[in-house]
């Protein structure tokens, strides 16, 4: 295996083992904002989670939807840590993407011995809840070289079609 397929496999291990991820947000007029959330994946990403459009979180989101992730194991013994760094666009999800996201939430949920949800809990304008997205552009990892906080890149997503040919 080359270096850059060790590094995909090892944060993809960390992404599957790790069932919430922090997400920061952060609006025009307040301070950052972490919050941890129980997630799923589809293809290492589009990551989904269920949230009240009230909490703070997903009002930042509303207002700029820019957020960093981070995922990872906080079990593991003091300088043997490592996570994946995600930059990403965030917004609830449209109508029209619910169906599809909503299948990626739920077979984690039920994996994870949690309920199936209905678009109508989740939908708009159900109110209470909404699904979210959060579409990857960037993932990093630790390089784990000496150098503090020097972060690599790291493909974890597989390429489309499309995306090979540029």
């Amino acid at each position: 295996m080359t270096p850059d397929e060790v590094r995909t496999q090892q944060g993809r291990q960390i992404v599957d083992a790790n069932q919430y991820m922090v997400l920061g947000t952060a609006a025009a007029s307040v301070q950052p904002w972490a919050s941890p959330v129980w997630f799923a994946h589809d293809d290492y990403h589009e990551f989904v989670w269920v949230s009240s459009p009230e909490a703070r979180h997903s009002r930042n989101i509303a207002e700029r939807p820019q957020v960093g992730i981070v995922i990872f194991d906080s079990r593991v013994p003091l300088g043997a840590g490592q996570g994946v760094y995600l930059s990403c666009e965030a917004t609830a999800v449209s109508d029209r993407e619910l169906g599809r996201l909503l299948d990626v939430f739920n077979r984690r949920s039920v994996a994870s011995s949690g309920e199936v949800l209905a678009s109508s809990d989740v939908g708009a304008p159900s109110g209470e809840f909404r699904l979210y997205r959060a579409v990857a552009s960037e993932a990093s990892m630790l390089a784990k070289d000496g150098e503090a906080d020097h972060r690599i890149t790291v493909r974890l997503a597989d390429e489309s079609p499309a995306e090979d040919q540029s």
